[in-house]
């Protein structure tokens, strides 16, 4: 209730993306203090979850997009969430689109971004990585690293910028992400063509040391080519398929037309994307059916729709958005309470 009152009578009348530096700023200065374990997700307080080969406190995690730079990895942590999905980082440092690029809906319970993955560049989260591995070993939540094109990087030369980011990246991942999906990036999503996808995905698994590879893509696909890029991650053995990025349709909001036109192009997250995410969900499971796993990401907001993911056959849940929303012990309340 708390959180709810600073979010309705500050945070809403503040720029999101000033505002999200100060949280992840304050979050970092509360694991120093200590602040963070209040209450946080112990090992046997969630259920435990087994996929690629790594073993997770509980089966909800936080989506890339949050901690673009690896700043933030430990305290998240002790925040509840399972595993810390890092980036999307790209093979050289970019300061993203032009300001501004982060929109909340209250009314939708939901957030438009057009941020262009500015983020510091492979090699110097690299760097931050491997001085967090050094120092603090395993005691670390699950890290997910998300990689993505340089905008300046040709679509013809994709798979060359992919190669660059896991080879730097991956000696300090648990496992990789490769996103193709986000709408933010010219051309990116062209990436999701099958023909296209191929080498880049294949220049990812030459360069991950053996770590788990998943593939994240977008909702507005097509059924059919959801079903094309499952089956290449079928068989090019793939750990899995993250599902999904944020959309870019605008159906159905309670935020009024005026406002969305006046905010613009950009990727839409949170509560209205739980039809198409979980439609996406039903038509991977069906498809998969446990071959590789299923990361199920989209609008996901209680502990009751991480249940529902989770029995509808994804292996992990994923969110961003409703932490915006709900505050620092959401994660910590979804991975405790879902079954």
């Amino acid at each position: 209730m708390f959180y709810q009152f600073v979010f309705k009578t500050f945070f809403t009348k503040l720029d999101p993306e000033w505002i999200h530096h100060v949280v992840v700023r304050g979050i970092r200065i509360g694991k120093a203090l200590g602040v963070t374990k209040i209450g946080a997700l112990a090992p046997t307080e969630g259920k435990p979850v087994s996929a690629f080969g790594l073993t997770f406190n509980g089966p909800f995690g936080l989506a890339a997009g949050f901690d673009k730079n690896a700043v933030a990895i430990r305290a998240l942590g002790d925040l509840g969430f399972s595993h810390v999905e890092i980036g999307t980082v790209t093979a050289l440092a970019q300061p993203g689109n032009p300001k501004p690029r982060l929109f909340r809906l209250p009314a939708d319970r939901a957030l438009i971004n057009r941020m262009g993955f500015n983020n510091e560049g492979a090699h110097v989260v690299a760097h931050r990585l491997g001085a967090l591995r050094a120092r603090y070993g395993s005691n670390l939540p699950i890290i997910g690293v998300n990689i993505g094109k340089s905008k300046v990087t040709e679509v013809a030369d994709a798979a060359g910028d992919y190669r660059t980011s896991a080879k730097l990246l991956a000696p300090f991942a648990d496992y990789l992400a490769v996103n193709v999906s986000s709408p933010n990036t010219p051309g990116l999503r062209s990436l999701q063509d099958v023909a296209a996808l191929r080498p880049i995905l294949e220049a990812v698994l030459e360069e991950s040391l053996g770590l788990p590879v998943l593939v994240k893509i977008a909702p507005d696909l097509a059924d059919e080519d959801i079903l094309a890029v499952a089956d290449q991650a079928l068989e090019l053995g793939l750990a899995g398929v993250i599902a999904t990025n944020t959309t870019i349709g605008r159906e159905g909001l309670n935020t009024s037309a005026a406002r969305i036109a006046e905010i613009g192009a950009g990727g839409l997250s949170g509560a209205p994307l739980k039809a198409r995410s979980l439609a996406v969900l039903d038509l991977l499971a069906a498809k998969l059916a446990g071959k590789i796993a299923i990361v199920s990401v989209g609008g996901v907001e209680t502990a009751a729709e991480v249940t529902e993911r989770l029995q509808h056959g994804a292996t992990l849940v994923q969110g961003y958005t409703g932490f915006i929303y709900e505050g620092p012990f959401w994660a910590r309340r979804l991975n405790r309470n879902s079954k």
